[in-house]
């Protein structure tokens, strides 16, 4: 006997309504899905343990350089302020020794072809306070072979302090040293030579050799 008995006929099996039996979907479908599901969460948990990680080493590094850096500015700091306790709290920056330009002797060369050149700049110089030696033409060794504004010359035991001195006077000049024994300097003028530096602007100059100003702090 057939398993779909129409209706009236009676019989163990009866189908009613339009519905029919269908196959149900395999699981092996579900399960791929369930696996693949379940690696992207592992990876995102792995890829997040990860950056968690990488913040708190990375924070760390951060932190020491941060407290490396913050250091280095505050051991100068601290060094000064030691030195600011040992000192004076009046004390005030070192004035350094300089020679007067009375007590520095100027002989004064010209090494161009403008002729009284030297006296002028000599008498200017007395003006200002220097003791004049020698006035005339520069030696052979520099007569017109002197190009820029000037050269200061005088013995290796020369104190530099007045040739720092006396350079104020003239901006540009060079410096060198021969076999004298004595304490005078020599200013040779060269081609490139105009005018001396103007009196106010030497007497700044030299002030400023004076009273040199501490070096800025550093910058954190």
């Amino acid at each position: 006997m057939s398993m779909l008995t129409p209706p009236g006929m009676g019989g163990k099996y009866k189908v009613t309504g339009a519905a029919y039996p269908r196959m149900t979907r395999p699981r092996r479908r579900r399960r791929i899905v369930l696996v693949v599901l379940g690696s992207i969460i592992g990876l995102a948990l792995i890829a997040y343990g990860a950056v968690q990680l990488i913040d708190v080493f990375g924070g760390d590094a951060d932190k020491r350089k941060t407290a490396a850096a913050a250091k280095d500015c505050a051991t100068p700091a601290a060094k000064a302020g030691s030195a600011a306790s040992a000192a004076p709290a009046s004390a005030a920056p070192q004035q350094v020794v300089l020679p007067p330009p009375g007590g520095i002797t100027v002989n004064v060369y010209n090494a161009t072809p403008r002729a009284g050149l030297a006296k002028a700049v000599g008498d200017e110089l007395k003006a200002r306070g220097y003791v004049i030696g020698k006035v005339g033409n520069a030696p052979a060794d520099f007569d017109k072979k002197v190009p820029g504004a000037g050269i200061l010359v005088g013995s290796p035991q020369t104190d530099k302090a007045a040739f720092s001195v006396l350079g104020t006077n003239l901006a540009g000049a060079t410096q060198q040293t021969d076999a004298r024994e004595t304490a005078d300097i020599d200013l040779i003028l060269g081609d490139a030579f105009k005018e001396l530096t103007p009196k106010a602007d030497a007497d700044k100059a030299l002030a400023a050799l004076a009273n040199p100003q501490p070096a800025p702090a550093k910058k954190c």
